[in-house]
């Protein structure tokens, strides 16, 4: 499996469903994001088991997104129908209900195989998340198999230590959370930091 960390994020175009509700056929990556932090994020199938907890989480802190200026967008090799049709089922009914962020239709399961998350044997995606920088570069991925939902606020957390370090010039150290100290990336910051912080970890 790649690491794109640290590397251009593969673009695409696609067919989609908007926050909107509306159904486009070009959906193109670079232009969705262009100067904006975006979270990708990929599941197996929609009507299924795992994932329709994963799509709520995500559109449960859309907020804490949208005020981080993060562009969140879900990519399945479902069609731009069947994304449709499950967001117009009701929660209760195993649907996903009107979320609002982005599903992209990989049917040609060419955006999965770019990032290198599909399954070897299912043919579906492993649930990968990778968070892109305004510069369009990977910094952060992680893949979960399929049965295994992923954390969220995890990406939340991810989203702010990249903030952090983008504003602050410093590193972010094990079990950062916002508002915490950062660390000054030189032998007298680490040992500045762990004085204060080792018993901590």
């Amino acid at each position: 499996m790649s690491v794109l960390v640290g590397r251009p994020a593969p673009d695409f175009t696609a067919a989609a469903v908007l926050g909107s509700g509306e159904i486009v056929d070009g959906f193109t990556l670079s232009e969705a994001i262009k100067g904006k932090k975006a979270v990708v994020f990929f599941y197996p199938l929609d009507f299924t088991f795992v994932c329709p907890s994963e799509l709520l989480a995500f559109d449960h802190r859309m907020e804490e997104f949208k005020s981080r200026g993060v562009e969140v967008i879900g990519v399945s090799i479902d069609s731009q129908f069947s994304h449709n049709a499950w967001r117009n089922t009701p929660v209760n009914d195993g649907g996903i209900g009107p979320v609002q962020y982005t599903l992209v239709a990989d049917v040609k399961h060419e955006i999965c195989q770019a990032y290198d998350v599909e399954h070897p044997e299912a043919g579906v995606a492993f649930r990968g998340s990778f968070l892109i920088d305004e510069e369009g570069n990977v910094r952060h991925q992680v893949v979960n198999d399929l049965p295994l939902g992923r954390n969220v606020d995890e990406m939340i957390r991810m989203v702010d230590a990249l903030q952090f370090h983008q504003d602050h010039g410093e590193v972010c150290p094990a079990g950062w959370n916002k508002g915490d100290k950062g660390m000054t990336a030189s032998p007298d910051g680490v040992a500045a930091y762990l004085t204060d912080n080792a018993d901590q970890l």
